[in-house]
């Protein structure tokens, strides 16, 4: 089994240059690891995830999503941009294969705020130890982890402000997010390796299909371990796990500012996103 694991992560993932690692690791203001250890991936994990915002702004601009590393690092590393699961994660996955974690690449159905089966387009990994798997998910935005959290049944981990657990339905995991009660379903998913093919399909649905949440929403999102900032289109969000307070931007200008001074993205006066100059509901 582990030998399938490793080849899976070998598909999954190419090695980056020391270069690289090392403008991975100014991007996220993380030093090098000292080993491939639980306590190095809590550290990684939370430092990608208070510090690359998760975006889908390209979709916007009618730009392709590319996936393959070397495209990942460009934009997220040096053009200092965030991105969504696919990008995100796959980004880590290059990182933890080149810093010697052993993991298989997974896929999810999203359930947060529905009802439908949807299908596999969400990506996160699972990361091998030697007393037990760890799932790593640095791209699901909004509610999302802000560290690891061992594959363990109903075991809850307090993450600041904010509590998850992993649970069984149907057959698949299911991790859940909790603010007061009940639980709520953030996304189901099993253990099956998945390959780059998995990730080049779903990630060209979820960038091109007018039914994809990311053609029709705009949405950036970046957390600290105190608050969410959250932009839907003109609505802009601070949620600070047991409060939150929202207002609505004056229009597209006000957004270039927010998307600069809060977000860190930049982009040139007069940029324009398609159809997306109303909130969308929370």
């Amino acid at each position: 089994m582990h030998a399938s694991r490793t080849e899976t992560a070998h598909q999954a993932a190419n090695i980056l240059g020391d270069s690289e690692v090392r403008s991975y690791l100014a991007r996220i203001g993380h030093s090098q690891p000292a080993a491939a250890d639980p306590a190095a991936l809590q550290a990684l994990h939370l430092a990608h995830a208070t510090h690359i915002p998760f975006e889908n702004l390209d979709i916007l601009l009618k730009r392709p999503i590319a996936i393959d590393l070397p495209s990942l690092v460009d934009k997220l590393v040096v053009r200092k941009r965030g991105g969504y699961c696919f990008e995100q994660n796959l980004l880590l996955a290059g990182v933890l294969k080149t810093l010697g974690f052993a993991f298989t690449p997974l896929a999810a159905r999203v359930r947060y705020r529905s009802h439908a089966v949807l299908p596999r387009t969400h990506m996160l990994l699972l990361v091998h130890f030697a007393d037990g798997d760890w799932i790593a998910d640095v791209g699901f935005g909004g509610e999302g982890l802000l560290l690891p959290i061992p594959l363990r049944l109903d075991v809850e981990s307090r993450q600041h402000a904010w509590t998850y657990r992993i649970t069984r339905d149907a057959g698949q995991w299911l991790l859940q997010s909790r603010r007061d009660d009940p639980w709520t379903d953030l996304y189901a998913f099993t253990t099956e390796p998945q390959y780059p093919a998995d990730y080049e399909m779903a990630n060209y649905y979820m960038s091109t299909h007018p039914n994809s949440r990311f053609v029709q929403t705009l949405t950036v999102q970046l957390t600290t371990p105190g608050v969410r900032h959250i932009l839907r289109n003109l609505e802009l969000t601070e949620d600070r796990g047991t409060s939150s307070t929202s207002r609505m931007l004056s229009g597209e200008e006000e957004r270039l500012r927010v998307l600069d001074s809060i977000f860190g993205l930049h982009f040139p006066e007069g940029t324009r996103f398609r159809g997306h100059s109303a909130a969308t509901p929370a």
